[in-house]
């Protein structure tokens, strides 16, 4: 996830209405304005720093998840502007954010391509929990609310 960017708990329904809403506005990118590369490199690199695995163990998993190797050298490539002709490659993308816990860069492919992205069963069970608390809310709301109205009548008596 991206650094407590302010994502606030948006249900599903809302999520699939800013969803319409991008492809609505959605209108053909200036020349030039998709080269993500920096922004790509920056990502890959943030994932890595907020990981608590070392490059080293973010490679040996990775290696493991696709198999075949991916080095740590590999890694540095990646997020080094100076390494121009070393591109991070998208195959590697979903061991990626497995072996790191981190979706950046898959933010940043998903949101510069128009997309969104739900978070998996999580966010599903945020919602639910959200719904929980709003309905204990309400709850006592309606007490508070029975007991007020009680004392109103027994004062008419």
């Amino acid at each position: 996830m991206k650094p407590k960017e302010n994502y606030r708990q948006l249900n599903i329904f809302e999520w699939f209405k800013q969803a319409q809403d991008l492809i609505g506005q959605q209108t053909a990118p200036a020349n030039g304005s998709l080269d993500i590369d920096s922004e790509l490199r920056a990502a890959v690199s943030a994932d890595i720093k907020s990981c608590p695995l070392s490059h080293y163990q973010i490679a040996a998993r990775m290696s493991e998840l696709v198999g075949m190797e991916i080095t740590e050298s590999m890694l540095y490539s990646w997020t080094a502007e100076s390494k121009e002709k070393h591109r991070f490659p998208c195959q590697f993308l979903p061991a990626f954010i497995i072996a790191t816990v981190q979706r950046r860069t898959f933010d940043v492919l998903s949101k510069r391509s128009g997309l969104f992205a739900l978070p998996g069963p999580e966010a599903l069970r945020a919602e639910i929990q959200r719904f929980d608390e709003e309905i204990r809310e309400k709850k006592e709301e309606k007490q508070k609310r029975m007991i007020f109205l009680k004392r109103l009548e027994g004062m008419r008596k």
